[in-house]
């Protein structure tokens, strides 16, 4: 993995910019509060007041405008003036609720939690208590930054994954230009072990070396040809599933070790599914692969075939170390591999290959310690 010291110090001045951004918004925020707070508090202590000296006036006296618009003014906070007979009277509160004095007494001790209650006293002697709330602007305010922190982190996430996936199409991209390119670059040096293949068939030697030959160059055009078809749409035609699966089975059967045990079985004779001979193929041998190296070599390998309804099930078994539940779904993806050596593409291609392609499912059926069971599952012709 190339180290880049360059990326990693963008990476860290764009973190502590932005937590920079957030902690200026958030203390910015946090001081406005602080100052609408205190202008609420000097309007109810001016309310206070005008209150004081309306309960004080008699009824000859003439206080003028200015008490009227203190008191109609005010719309916004809610509050309770509590004599000190006992009696209360309310601003700003639900009418229908606030004659129901424990409601009345919740409320006053929330007041108090939020303010400082103001006490209206006229030369000495105290006439009452005002108790009252923040106002709506204020508690819309008090969780503002809460708001502006979920929209800025379903921003992040957005463009997060934005990128995240257009990073994996990237990727896609550049694993099928390389399977394409090694496809062509195959291409050349098979060309020409078909024509000396034939100028040996022409020499006095062995046909069963040239025989062996003709397999093993049959075997590099499948490859190519597999490697050709990643990243574009293969043709799926109707074939044999159960003939298919058995040629791959056949194949890998003579190519393995004496050390594993294969078997076949199949409650189908035949069963028509649409296709692509040479991926379906590449997709067995990659599972049957996989079950020789958790098995070390040394174990067996069962595939079987069953037709259930409308759907065919293969399933690949093997006697291997098996698979934590934890990676059922992690296996599939590109570069999770338990191999020292490798780049764990292999269930990557299988899963591509029987999903995008041939529109069926490929998942873990069981997995312990006596072995790992893998299905995939495909639609059959009606």
């Amino acid at each position: 993995m190339n180290f880049n010291p360059k990326n990693k110090t963008s990476n860290f001045i764009l973190l502590i910019t932005s937590f920079g951004i957030v902690s200026l918004i958030l203390w910015n925020t946090n001081s406005f509060f602080k100052k609408f707070k205190e202008e609420e508090r000097l309007k109810m202590e001016i309310w206070a007041t005008a209150q004081s000296e309306f309960q004080q006036s008699s009824e000859d006296t003439d206080l003028g405008n200015l008490h009227l618009k203190v008191f109609q003014n005010n719309t916004s906070t809610p509050m309770i003036l509590v004599n000190k007979d006992g009696s209360y009277k309310t601003n700003n509160m639900d009418k229908q609720k606030v004659s129901d004095s424990v409601y009345v007494q919740k409320r006053i001790r929330k007041f108090e939690s939020e303010n400082k209650p103001i006490s209206i006293n006229q030369q000495g002697e105290h006439l009452a208590t005002l108790y009252y709330g923040n106002s709506e602007v204020l508690n819309k305010l008090k969780y503002y930054p809460i708001a502006l922190l979920l929209i800025m982190f379903l921003f992040g996430a957005v463009i997060f994954f934005f990128f995240k996936t257009n990073k994996a199409s990237e990727q896609n991209k550049l694993w099928a230009g390389m399977a394409k390119e090694t496809a062509h670059q195959i291409g050349t040096p098979l060309s020409s072990l078909l024509g000396w293949n034939e100028l040996l068939k022409s020499e006095n030697i062995n046909p069963q070396i040239t025989k062996e030959i003709s397999k093993d160059i049959s075997r590099l055009e499948t490859i190519t040809e597999r490697f050709s078809k990643i990243g574009s749409l293969p043709k799926l035609d109707p074939h044999d599933i159960v003939k298919e699966t058995k040629d791959a089975y056949d194949y890998l059967k003579l190519r393995s070790s004496k050390l594993i045990d294969f078997s076949f079985s199949s409650n189908v004779g035949q069963l028509p599914v649409l296709l692509n001979r040479s991926l379906y193929n590449w997709t067995i041998e990659n599972l049957v692969k996989n079950g020789i190296d958790a098995m070390k070599g040394k174990g067996s390998i069962h595939i079987e075939i069953r037709s259930e309804g409308k759907q065919v099930h293969v399933q690949v078994s093997d006697t291997g170390h098996g698979i934590p539940k934890s990676d059922f779904q992690t296996i599939f993806n590109p570069g999770v591999t338990s191999k020292k050596r490798g780049w764990g593409l292999g269930l990557s291609l299988v899963k591509r290959i029987v999903e995008e392609y041939h529109k069926g499912k490929i998942k873990v059926l069981s997995s312990n310690k006596e072995g790992t069971v893998m299905q995939v599952t495909l639609k059959a012709l009606s």
